[in-house]
């Protein structure tokens, strides 16, 4: 089994990328499934199919070529079969306050709903073999972190907080009744809500193992791409999940000589040359910019042809924690292993909320959370193949050398 995210800022080419991935894995012979998490589906229009056949199945996996399927999830087909008791609760909920009943149904579909179903896929799929491969092509950078946080939020919810909201409730309810005309949520409410939980338990696991999951970012050679994909690759890695690639879209060809580019060329090129310093040692993978659209499946395998070239997609490119962030005795430390280096004067650079760290010939620039790039004080250490880096006190715009 492999489970591939592909992830980043909106608009950089997230579902041209996964499904060009999709058709090499599936060409391979694996047997493989694109899924939409971006509430802006977009797989049936990159691969420029009919809506008639994504609406008779419905949010179901539909099969476009031999060992590739689609799916694009239906929020409402999602309530009907996974949420039905907790929507019908929430909706008779703000139905008191007054609002039109089929609005108060419009807006009790929470966000996370969507989520959380992909998330229950992606269990069902792993615990019954069905593929060998999933695919999923993400939400922006934002609204993808939330989804890889819902299964550590929720199993913090059921274990600290489910079981007194349901005795209170059992409690309240006859007294409730008849004093208000505000519902309290019945035994079938928490029951559907403790039945999600016991469907997803697991799939944290599933997420974090890197043997199985893996996170390739979507970039284009751009400042505020590269900013923001600084800010995912940080955000992935502290939620532990491997990093294995990171693919370079819409990269002006050296063969364009026209004039009007020349300036774009060589900014691109300085880009290009930041993003090594950027994520080294994960790979990046560079993409020319096509000369028209990318759309339907024969432009969508040469994009895989274009990416992965004889490599098999499924491989794992890079593993391993690039750095890791950890708190002891109420202080930040960032940990980055560097088996290479020669011990030599380290110098760092905190600029705003981001970290420039100098050894020899090795540079690094890492983008820090908000807690730690408040620090006042940065020092390091070298020791064991790690170069330990110490966050104390908060800083108030001071830039620390």
């Amino acid at each position: 089994m492999r489970i591939i995210f592909f992830a980043g800022k909106g608009g950089v080419g997230k579902t041209s990328v996964a499904a060009a991935t999709g058709i090499k894995a599936a060409e391979m012979g694996y047997k493989t499934v694109i899924m939409s998490l971006d509430a802006a589906h977009s797989l049936s229009d990159i691969f420029d199919l009919e809506k008639e056949l994504l609406d008779y199945n419905r949010g179901r996996p539909v099969e476009i070529n031999k060992n590739l399927w689609i799916q694009e999830l239906d929020i409402q087909e999602e309530i009907e079969e996974n949420w039905g008791e907790i929507h019908k609760y929430i909706s008779a909920l703000l139905n008191t306050t007054g609002l039109d009943e089929i609005l108060a149904e419009e807006l009790s579909i929470l966000p996370g709903m969507e989520e959380v179903s992909l998330l229950l896929y992606i269990n069902q799929y792993v615990r019954e073999k069905e593929f060998d491969v999933i695919i999923l092509d993400c939400a922006p950078t934002g609204e993808s972190l939330r989804f890889i946080s819902i299964p550590t939020t929720l199993e913090w919810y059921i274990k600290k907080l489910f079981k007194m909201e349901r005795t209170i409730a059992r409690y309240v309810r006859p007294v409730a009744k008849r004093v208000y005309d505000i519902p309290i949520p019945g035994d079938e409410y928490f029951d559907a809500i403790e039945h999600l939980f016991n469907r997803l338990k697991g799939v944290d696991q599933i997420l974090a193992d890197p043997e199985i999951t893996t996170v390739r970012l979507i970039a284009n050679p751009e400042k505020i791409v590269l900013k923001e994909t600084q800010r995912a690759f940080m955000y992935f890695c502290l939620y532990k999940m491997n990093i294995d690639g990171i693919i370079m879209n819409r990269v002006l060809p050296d063969d364009v000589e026209d004039g009007y580019f020349k300036n774009w060329k060589v900014s691109q090129k300085q880009y290009m040359e930041r993003a090594e310093e950027y994520f080294s040692p994960i790979p990046i993978f560079t993409v020319n910019l096509f000369k028209g659209e990318i759309l339907g499946y024969r432009h969508l395998k040469t994009l895989s042809d274009r990416i992965y070239g004889d490599r098999n997609p499924l491989d794992l490119f890079f593993k391993g924690e690039p750095y890791k962030l950890i708190k002891e005795n109420g202080e930040y430390q960032l940990l980055i292993k560097l088996p290479f280096i020669v011990k030599d004067d380290v110098e760092l650079n905190k600029i705003s909320d981001e970290l420039v760290i100098r050894i020899g010939g090795f540079k690094r620039h890492i983008l820090l959370p908000r807690q730690v790039a408040s620090a006042k004080s940065v020092k390091a250490r070298y020791e064991e193949q790690y170069l330990r880096i110490y966050f104390k006190g908060e800083d108030h715009g001071k830039k620390e050398g």
